[in-house]
C-alpha cells in the first residue's frame, strides 16, 4: 500500500507557513476501505462522516502509471473542516482505460452511499485532476460532483501526447507524451478508428455538456509543464455548453500539481472555493 499516515510536521512542509501556522483540531488517523476487489480499488478517509463537514474526494496524479501520496494535504483538509476521502485507482499497469474512469465513479458511488447521498467535491492532480474532470462531466457529472477542483489537470491527453513530440520539449512532456499513449493503448498516428475513438472519449471536452456539469476550478503555474491551454480550451467548451461556473487560475512559477497548493494565496482560495460549493 502506498498509504502512509505522516506526522503533523508534513503538512507544514506541503503547504506555505502561513496556512501551516493556522489552529486546527488533528483528524484521526486515516482508515483504510476498499469499494472493489483490486488491491489499488481503496480509499483512505480522514474526518467521519457529518452534515457539518462537507465530503472531499482527493484523487491523486501519477500519470495514470504510479501511486503518489497525498495523506499530508489530505489531512490539512481534514483539520478544515471536510471529511476527505483519498482515494486509488488501478493504473494503466493493472488495466486498460477506461478502466481509471469507473475506478473513479465506483469510489463516488461508495462515497455516496457513506454520505447518505450527499455529493461530494473533488479535487485532483495532473493526471487526476484529468480523472477528476471526467467524474465532473461524464455523463451527468452534476448528479454525482458538487465541484471539482484541477491543479494542472491533463484535461487533453492527445494535446499532452502531441505536445511531447515537438522537437525541443522538456523531458517531463516526453514523459507525459509516453504515459498518455499508455493511457489509450494506442498511438493516434498509427492507430484506426477505435484508436482515434478512444482518445476522444479521453478529453474532458468530449463530454462537457455545461449546466449538466460540475463547476470547475482549474488551476495551472505560468510555466507548467501541462499548460494551461489545457484548461482554457475546456473552460471555452463548458462556457459554450451553458456552464457559467468555469474559473481558470494561472500562478507564477513552473510547479505542476499539488505544489500549486505552496503559491501565496492559492490554498486558502482553493479552501474558500470548495466551501463556496459545499
Amino acid at each position: 500500500m502506498r498509504r502512509t499516515l505522516l506526522p503533523l510536521a508534513l503538512c507544514g512542509a506541503l503547504l506555505s507557513p502561513h496556512v501551516a501556522a493556522e489552529a486546527a483540531p488533528r483528524p484521526p488517523s486515516g482508515r483504510l476501505f476498499s469499494y472493489g476487489p483490486h488491491e489499488r480499488q481503496n480509499i483512505t478517509v480522514y474526518g467521519s462522516p457529518s452534515p457539518r463537514r462537507p465530503a472531499l474526494m482527493i484523487v491523486h496524479g501519477g500519470s495514470w502509471a504510479r501511486d503518489t501520496d497525498w495523506s499530508g494535504r489530505a489531512r490539512w483538509f481534514a483539520d478544515r473542516g471536510f471529511t476527505v476521502y483519498d482515494t486509488d485507482y488501478r493504473l494503466t499497469s493493472d488495466a486498460a482505460w477506461p478502466a481509471q474512469r469507473d475506478d473513479v465513479l465506483a469510489a463516488l458511488r461508495w462515497v455516496g452511499e457513506r454520505e447518505r447521498g450527499e455529493r461530494p467535491l473533488v479535487l485532483g492532480s495532473s493526471a487526476g485532476g484529468h480523472l477528476a474532470l471526467q467524474a465532473g462531466a461524464y455523463g451527468e457529472g452534476r448528479s454525482r460532483v458538487r465541484g471539482v477542483v484541477a491543479l494542472s489537470p491533463v484535461a487533453s491527453p492527445y494535446r499532452a501526447w502531441a505536445d511531447g513530440g515537438v522537437a525541443g520539449a522538456p523531458a517531463e512532456r516526453r514523459a507525459l507524451r509516453k504515459a498518455a499513449e499508455r493511457l489509450a493503448g494506442c498511438a493516434p498516428d498509427l492507430g484506426g478508428l477505435r484508436c482515434w475513438e478512444r482518445w476522444d472519449d479521453l478529453a474532458a471536452k468530449t463530454h462537457a455538456s455545461g449546466t449538466d456539469d460540475a463547476p470547475l476550478l482549474l488551476i495551472h503555474s505560468a510555466g507548467d509543464f501541462v499548460p494551461r491551454g489545457h484548461s482554457v480550451e475546456l473552460a471555452a467548451t463548458q462556457r459554450r455548453a451553458g456552464q457559467r461556473d468555469v474559473t481558470v487560475r494561472t500562478t507564477r512559477g513552473a510547479a505542476h500539481g499539488g505544489p500549486l497548493l505552496k503559491a501565496p494565496g492559492l490554498a486558502q482560495a482553493t479552501l474558500r472555493w470548495l466551501r463556496s460549493h459545499a
